[in-house]
């Protein structure tokens, strides 16, 4: 039988001395990213930093792009994720100013630069890219069920790329105001009649 991808694999935490050992790594991985950024996050400085053996970190990730992809996913609750929605407009606003707020947290930062930097070249760090996106592609349409809209690859990718591409590329900020401008312009893309909230 053939062994799932690491990212793909879901970590058996049913142990309480298992997820707190996994929520300490993760913790002291979160401190020492932002001050030796992605290369300096060796597992030997990570293992002393955390108190824990090399073996228990490939344990829980056999490498760094596994380690970055539950940094990414894991990030802190910053208390404004979306609830689920009729109304697009709304739902597609308020799930963009998340994306801005977690980008904006170093740690989450860096970790996206440096598996997208590293997704050329290194397989793993591909296969991690790919499952951040459509983990938040599956998290947003489930945030859209109940305005009966699941969104497409296409019309996904359209309403957070400018997003991207003002963060990473610009090097600006994203506002509100562009946050607002950049939903009226994906909703055109959209079927008018599918968008119109329900009488």
């Amino acid at each position: 039988m053939e062994q799932q991808p690491v990212h793909r694999r879901q970590p058996a935490l049913s142990n309480p001395r298992v997820q707190r050992t996994r929520a300490r790594i993760l913790a002291v991985a979160r401190e020492l990213l932002p001050d030796v950024g992605p290369t300096g996050l060796t597992y030997a400085l990570l293992a002393e930093r955390a108190d824990v053996t090399r073996q228990t970190l490939y344990r829980h990730w056999p490498n760094r792009a596994a380690l970055l992809f539950d940094l990414i996913l894991e990030g802190p609750d910053l208390g404004n994720y979306p609830e689920p929605g009729h109304d697009v407009r709304t739902v597609a606003t308020a799930w963009l100013k998340s994306l801005r707020d977690g980008i904006s947290d170093p740690v989450i930062r860096t970790a996206v630069l440096a598996v997208t930097a590293q997704a050329d070249h290194d397989p793993d760090s591909a296969q991690a890219l790919v499952r951040i996106g459509q983990d938040r592609h599956t998290a947003l349409n489930k945030l859209l069920e109940p305005s009966g809209i699941q969104l497409s690859d296409d019309e996904y990718t359209l309403l957070y790329g400018p997003v991207l591409a003002r963060l990473f590329l610009d090097r600006g900020h994203v506002t509100d105001e562009f946050i607002a401008a950049v939903v009226t312009q994906w909703l055109t893309t959209l079927d008018r009649d599918a968008t119109q909230p329900s009488l």
